[in-house]
């Protein structure tokens, strides 16, 4: 079985030349980095366990954000690694907490899941195999043409563990990264895990600045409960709020101290209409 895409030729190109292409400006045009992602480590294995946020919206608005998490990504990746993807639920299909075993299609190649990995997590009454909930969900597809360009390049060759899930509780989104980072612990591997989410929607350029600025400095201070509360007490429709406490809650657990944000910009500096934007925002944890 494999997961086919639903957004390609939508939120990315189809094509295999114009996919790698757009993805190579946005390293390269002047609100990016400058310049593509180089093979540079020596080390069979990552390290250390490390967070990204990366947003999932169409390329077009958010490929440049995205690719600074992915630049920083390249510098630390080298060997195989296991990137778990924390993904919201925006059609509330399948499972509460919906984990896919299936092989993913992109236009540059399949990426495989790492059946040991999630043999384990699904041992854990939170977790189902479950691939309904991935059916139609755009939010972890989006990462992956930035994933393979990368071991296209060279850099790394990886494996996923998709997590999908629909809003829950605090004390859950905390268990889910106790449990995540247990696994990773179990079978000895560093880890990357990628919350994958857009900031505040459909708001003016103004207040969806001072509102994400909020929650991304509760980010920057790894406080996963001043986070929830920020999101909560403000009204922040941030898509993936959940899927970051839990990448910060499993980061925090393997020892990480600091956090950088990488870039952040919303629909509006794309589009040049501040009047509703959606904001996207780059971090990386370690």
């Amino acid at each position: 079985m494999s997961r086919t895409p639903i957004v390609k030729d939508i939120f990315y190109p189809g094509d295999v030349n114009e996919l790698i292409n757009i993805i190579e400006y946005f390293y390269t045009n002047p609100l990016g980095i400058g310049e593509l992602p180089l093979k540079i480590n020596s080390e069979k294995n990552l390290k250390n366990s490390i967070g990204l946020i990366c947003p999932h919206a169409g390329y077009e608005y958010s490929g440049i954000t995205a690719s600074y998490s992915y630049y920083e990504l390249s510098k630390r990746l080298s060997g195989e690694t296991t990137i778990v993807i924390l993904s919201p639920n925006h059609t509330g299909m399948g499972a509460r907490v919906a984990i896919s075993n299936e092989i993913w299609e992109t236009p540059l190649g399949n990426i495989t899941p790492d059946l040991d990995f999630i043999s384990e997590l699904i041992t854990h009454g939170l977790f189902e195999l479950d691939d309904i909930a991935h059916l139609q969900e755009h939010s972890t597809e989006v990462q992956l043409p930035f994933l393979k360009h990368l071991e296209l390049l060279g850099i790394s060759q990886f494996k996923i563990v998709p997590i999908c899930c629909q809003g829950m509780e605090y004390e859950e989104y905390i268990e889910m990264g106790d449990y995540i980072h247990n696994v990773a612990k179990k079978l000895n591997k560093n880890i990357v895990v990628i919350a994958s989410t857009d900031f505040s929607h459909y708001e003016p350029q103004e207040t969806t600045i001072k509102k994400d600025a909020k929650v991304i400095k509760n980010i920057l201070e790894l406080d996963e409960k001043a986070l929830y509360d920020t999101v909560m007490d403000n009204n922040i429709s941030m898509c993936g709020f959940g899927q970051v406490i839990t990448m910060l809650h499993i980061l925090k657990l393997s020892g990480a101290k600091n956090a950088d944000l990488l870039n952040y910009m919303t629909s509006g500096d794309i589009s040049k209409d501040y009047t509703s934007v959606v904001g996207y925002g780059a971090l990386l944890i370690e």
